[in-house]
Formats: structure tokens, C-alpha cells, sequence
């Protein structure tokens, strides 16, 4: 008897702590809280519904970030009246290896938002396209500039130089407020953002509430995991040196190596300067500390580099000033989240390849800049909300453009054992090289002039058909059309799982998009 009455009571208590379990799970899930949102997630009650910080200023945006997104959006808001909190982990100089590279479709949004005076007085260089080099031979491909005025170009500089310019443009204006600190997590209010907690230099923990949260804090954010589902890939790393008093082949050109496992850049970052960029497939590299790094650079890339180039590469890995970085991609697959928004490479990233991330962090503003131009009040956080879904849509022309074309390009671009991949290299490589719109249609796609993504299917597969064309002519054989046949499906497999991931319906058909007409709240 006392055997049944104890099984009753484990049975009673595991019951109750189901139901109890249940309930705070479903009051959370309530809340706009999910178990893995909740690291970075903080709950907080504010006084009737009001937004207000803790030192009693008042903002309509908190910026998380000061980079390249993060200070041209506290810009180009600032310059509307708004009164905005940018909150930067470190507000001293960055010194990056990769952000160097302004496309001319980058430029273009540059001025449009009014800041291009922010590669003036930097060292600037200005780029006209590229070269292109393979097996000792070479082919210049020229951005098509005609129909532009004189001073559109891409642009190449220091990336700290850059930023710092940036965030001195913000911060002059009254209604900018450019504060260090790191923002440890965000604060919700029944399923609203309402804010951020941050830490200062000397310790203290504070607290700032806006309508809008924007969170630009990097390729590192800690805080995404709160408004995305982030599957960020890294296919390969960078090996950075700068190579002083060099003179490229082509002045006021990047230069692309196809080598030997995969390409090799190399573009002016100042008068004196040029950066050179090696990429090396996976996630491991070769150890600086010990001389494996310098070994493999001497033995494996110096003989792959154009002549004119290869005594500065040589005295630039003897200096000894080596710095990598890992590659990351990640395509956008937001939460839609009332009071909270992400941009730059804390929402979406892609091969450096193309140099294309900044073309596209400023093409982004530009289109938030448009869809909140009309809203006085930013306090309606479901409705904005809603509102800002045709965000997603609206940015695609531009994104996935250049999100598909660096993927793709990065994987023709890199060596391969494979035949099919050989000659869809070769392939690429000729191609590019017949001019005409065979070089400014791709160049164009590239350089964010023309970001239209059936315009880049179409290049790409007519690279496929004309690899297929060169193995087939004069005289097919078997062996040539079974290789042809596997470059048209590995090309496929290239190109379309990168599309599936940016989104096929929202890249090629935006207005069937329900949220592509979406009107600004009323109020």
C-alpha cells in the first residue's frame, strides 16, 4: 500500500512539473522569446510603454556599430532629424585586411547618401576594373564608365581611414550621439525590442531605449542570433600583406591571379601601397609563429605572381608583417522582429572575392533610407515592423546579385583536379577575355552598375555553353562530350544552390511578393 501511495506521489509531482514547465515555455514563446533567442535577449519593463534611456536623453534609432554600415546609417538618419544612439565597441581606428574595395555601384550610393567626401583626404586610389592573369597570360576588363560623370570609379583605401571619416561625418551632426561601449545583449518588451544593455570602459552597465534598433555590429555580431537564423559558411582565408613602392601591370586596376589552389588580389590601398590578398581554401592555414606561413608563400604563391610583381611580394613576406582572416558567407534569413532590424555583415555576407559587401551595406541604407523617409513616429513597433518586411524584398536586385556572383565566382576561380572544372575555368577565363559584352556585361554585375540577376544567370551559363563549344569543336569524342556534359551539371551545381539560398521567388519575381507593396503605417 505505502509502495502505491509513493508511485502516486512521483507520478503526481512529474506530472505537475510538466504542466509548470509547459506554461513557462508557452508564456515565453507569448513574450517573442525562443530558447536560443534568449542568450542575447533580455526582458525589461519600461514606464507606460515609453522609451527612454537611463541618463534621460532620448533617441528614435539606437546604432549598434560604428563600421561602414553602422556609421553611414547614423548619417544618412541624422541628416532626416532623427536623433540617433550609434554605441561602438572601439571607436579608435580599425586596421582591417579585407573592407578596401569600394565597387563604382558602391560609389554610386556613396553619393546618393552624401558621403562621398569620405574618400577624400584618405589616399584614396581610383580603380577602373580589373586583370585578369592565368598561365602567363593576361586580359584587362575596363568597368563601364562611359555614361557616368568623370569622378564615378571604384575606390580603394585604407578601411580604418575610411570608417574614421565616416564617423566623423556622423558625429557632427547635434542629433548624433557616437558613444564606445559593447552592447551585451538587447532588451524586449512583450515581443518588442525596445532598447540595448551595454557595457562602458570603466565597467558600469547601462541601458538605452529606442523605437528602432539597428544592429551593424560586424562579421562578429554577438547579437544575430536574436533576429536571424545564421548559417554562416567559411570556405577559405585570407593571407594579407601590403607590398610597398610596387607597381602593378595595370595602374588603377585589381588584379585577379587564377593560381594554384585558388586566386591571389591585388589592388592599390594608398600612392605607396598595394594590398595583396591570398586565399587559401578551408578553415586551417599555415602556422606564422614557425615559418610555415612564409614557406608556403616563397614555395607555393611567389611563382604564381605576375614578374613585375614578384620582388615586392618576396620583400613583403621577409618584412614579416603576415595577418589573416577567415572568409565567411552567410545568406540574409532574418526574423522579422518589431523594434529591431540587422544590416551590414551581421545580417548578410559573401565571399570577399568580388569585393562587393560594402556595394551592398550601402545599397541597403539607401533602400531602409526610402522606406523610412515618410514615418514621423517609430513607436508602433508591430506595424513598422510589418511595414519594413518589404525591406527583405526590395533589397534583392542589388544583394543577390552580388551575393550569387562571388559565390560562383570564387568556386569557377579556384583550381580543381576535376577535368569539368578545368575547363569551366578556362572557359570563364576566355570568355571574359573575347571584350565587348562578353567582358562589360559580367564586369558590369560585378561592379554594381547593373545588378540584375537574370542578366547574371545568362553570363554564366553562356560561359557553360562556351566551355561545352570549345570541347566539342572541330571534332567531338565521346571522352569530350561526356566532360562537357558534367561542366553544364557542375555548373548548376554551382550556381543554383546559392540562388535557392538568396531566395528564387524573391530574386527573380520581387512583385509577386506580398510585402514588395507594403504602405507605411498610417500614423
Amino acid at each position: 500500500m505505502a509502495d502505491w501511495y509513493l508511485w502516486a506521489w512521483i507520478l503526481c509531482s512529474t506530472m505537475t512539473l510538466v504542466v509548470l514547465r509547459g506554461s513557462v515555455l508557452k508564456r515565453r514563446k507569448g513574450n517573442g522569446i525562443s530558447a536560443t533567442r534568449g542568450e542575447s535577449v533580455k526582458r525589461v519593463l519600461a514606464g507606460n510603454g515609453e522609451c527612454r534611456s537611463a541618463d534621460g536623453s532620448d533617441a528614435d534609432v539606437i546604432v549598434v556599430g560604428a563600421g561602414v554600415a553602422g556609421s553611414a546609417l547614423a548619417h544618412t538618419l541624422g541628416k532626416d532629424g532623427r536623433r540617433v544612439h550609434v554605441i561602438e565597441r572601439d571607436l579608435t581606428e580599425p586596421d582591417r585586411i579585407v573592407g578596401e574595395l569600394l565597387q563604382p555601384g558602391g560609389y554610386l550610393k556613396l553619393i546618393e547618401l552624401g558621403l562621398e567626401d569620405c574618400v577624400e583626404e584618405i589616399d584614396a586610389q581610383k580603380v577602373f576594373g580589373y586583370a585578369l592573369f592565368k598561365d602567363g597570360k593576361h586580359t584587362r576588363l575596363s568597368y563601364p564608365l562611359e555614361n557616368f560623370h568623370s569622378d564615378v570609379s571604384g575606390r580603394s583605401f585604407h578601411n580604418g581611414r575610411f570608417i574614421q571619416r565616416m564617423r566623423e561625418k556622423a558625429a557632427s551632426l547635434p542629433n548624433v550621439r557616437l558613444e564606445q561601449g559593447t552592447v551585451t545583449s538587447l532588451l524586449e518588451e512583450k515581443g518588442t525590442i525596445r532598447g540595448v544593455q551595454y557595457k562602458i570602459k570603466d565597467g558600469r552597465e547601462l541601458t538605452a531605449f529606442a523605437p528602432l534598433t539597428i544592429v551593424c555590429d560586424g562579421c562578429f555580431s554577438n547579437l544575430r542570433r536574436s533576429l536571424c537564423n545564421p548559417k554562416v559558411d567559411v570556405p577559405s582565408c585570407f593571407v594579407g600583406l601590403v607590398l610597398e613602392n610596387c607597381h602593378l601591370p595595370y595602374s588603377n586596376h585589381g588584379h585577379v591571379i587564377l593560381a594554384d589552389p585558388s586566386p591571389i588580389l591585388f589592388y592599390p590601398i594608398s600612392s605607396t601601397e598595394v594590398r595583396c590578398l591570398v586565399d587559401i581554401p578551408g578553415q586551417k592555414v599555415p602556422s606564422i609563429a614557425n615559418g610555415e606561413m612564409t614557406n608556403y608563400l616563397k614555395t607555393i604563391v611567389a611563382h604564381q605572381v605576375p614578374p613585375e610583381i614578384y620582388d615586392s611580394f618576396v620583400a613583403a613576406v621577409d618584412k614579416g608583417n603576415i595577418r589573416t582572416m577567415p572568409n565567411r558567407s552567410m545568406p540574409a534569413s532574418p526574423y522579422p522582429t518589431p523594434g529591431a532590424l540587422l544590416m551590414g555583415d551581421a545580417f548578410n555576407m559573401r565571399h570577399p572575392l568580388t569585393g562587393g559587401g560594402m556595394t551592398v551595406a550601402l545599397s541597403d541604407i539607401v533602400v531602409l533610407h526610402d522606406l523610412l523617409r515618410p514615418l514621423r513616429d517609430l513607436n508602433d513597433g508591430p506595424n513598422l515592423c510589418k511595414y519594413l518586411e518589404s525591406f527583405y524584398t526590395l533589397r534583392k536586385p542589388v544583394a543577390s546579385t552580388i551575393n550569387t556572383l562571388a559565390g560562383a565566382l570564387y568556386k569557377v576561380f579556384s583550381a580543381s583536379p576535376d577535368q569539368a572544372r578545368k575547363e569551366m575555368r578556362q572557359a570563364c577565363f576566355d570568355y571574359l577575355s573575347l571584350g565587348g559584352v562578353f567582358s562589360t556585361g559580367p564586369i558590369s554585375l560585378l561592379s554594381g552598375l547593373n545588378p540584375r540577376p537574370l542578366s547574371l544567370v545568362m553570363h554564366f551559363f553562356a560561359v557553360a555553353i562556351y566551355g561545352i563549344g570549345r570541347l566539342l569543336v572541330p571534332f567531338p569524342s565521346p571522352k569530350r562530350i561526356w566532360i562537357g556534359a558534367r561542366l553544364i551539371t557542375g555548373a548548376s551545381g554551382i550556381i543554383f544552390p546559392i540562388i535557392k539560398s538568396e531566395g528564387v521567388r524573391q530574386m527573380f519575381f520581387p512583385a509577386t511578393v506580398p510585402a514588395y507593396y507594403r504602405a507605411p503605417p498610417l500614423k
